[in-house]
């Protein structure tokens, strides 16, 4: 098998079966349509050939679109879905979403607290449902937002965790080493993973992303390759920049990676975390 992306997002201009959520239009979908045979026509010919969708945005709890994408092939599509956490029936909902190929949930401080978001009843249920049925609870964050991930994960270590975009150090153009030892400093919470991800949306946020090295090493360092995972976050990668841009970080330029360390990022953890029961 191939390498596997670990964050795409998909979405149809077919509003009629898929509808968006409110406070979304039509105009705010840019590209306008990004299909499952687009990602893989980017995908494929640079050795990605397993996809794992991240929920979009505009159908906010709606996971329709997503599933459908997964049911149509599950070989290659798994699935991260978007649900309210204080909208009740959280486990039977996770429980549901889990038999239809979702292994796991975003969620995200909104307009809470970075220090408190996590302390509601809503989601501790989901982190105890997320142990109890081996489903990560995948955090879109800013460092700020860290420490209340570890306090978690303290209650319920053993609920699989996946930080999306490295959490986004660097999304202002300048990567703060106090915000890379926040992030490294979870490790200590041996069921945390981290995405190395969105490399075009940090640190200078143009190719080759070298800047982005001395980041990477010191997560690589603190994690290990076996809860590292490289993800695109297409289809914004490809933007302003060609998918190979984002491969090529991780499969030639870092030379503090082996060849079994590469292995792992592209392929392995995201392997363990999505395609195995």
């Amino acid at each position: 098998m191939g390498y596997i992306d670990a964050h795409v997002h998909v979405w149809t201009d077919d509003l009629d079966s898929y509808p968006l959520a409110d406070g979304f239009s039509r105009d705010q979908m840019k590209p306008p349509i990004f299909l499952p045979e687009d990602i893989l026509g980017h995908a494929e010919p640079c050795g990605v050939d397993r996809i794992v969708l991240i929920q979009m945005s505009y159908y906010r709890f709606d996971n329709s679109y997503m599933l459908d994408v997964i049911e149509e092939q599950p070989e290659i599509f798994k699935g991260i879905a978007v649900i309210d956490s204080q909208g009740g029936n959280t486990r039977d909902v996770m429980c549901d979403l889990k038999q239809k190929g979702v292994k796991g949930f975003r969620i995200y401080p909104g307009d809470a607290s970075p220090e408190s978001w996590l302390e509601t009843d809503g989601y501790e249920e989901m982190f105890r449902c997320g142990a109890d049925e081996n489903l990560a609870m995948c955090p879109l964050i800013n460092p700020d937002a860290l420490p209340a991930v570890g306090r978690m994960c303290d209650k319920f270590p053993d609920t699989p965790v996946i930080i999306d975009h490295l959490s986004l150090i660097g999304d202002k153009g300048i990567i703060e080493q106090n915000e890379i030892d926040s992030l490294t400093s979870l490790a200590r919470h041996s069921n945390i993973k981290v995405k190395v991800s969105a490399f075009y949306a940090l640190g200078e946020k143009k190719t080759p992303h070298d800047d982005l090295g001395d980041l990477i090493r010191q997560v690589f360092m603190a994690y290990g390759p076996d809860r590292l995972m490289w993800a695109s976050d297409c289809p914004f990668q490809v933007d302003d920049e060609s998918y190979d841009d984002s491969v090529a970080l991780i499969r030639d330029r870092l030379d503090y990676l082996s060849a079994e360390d590469r292995e792992w990022i592209l392929t392995k953890t995201a392997e363990q975390s999505f395609y195995t029961t």
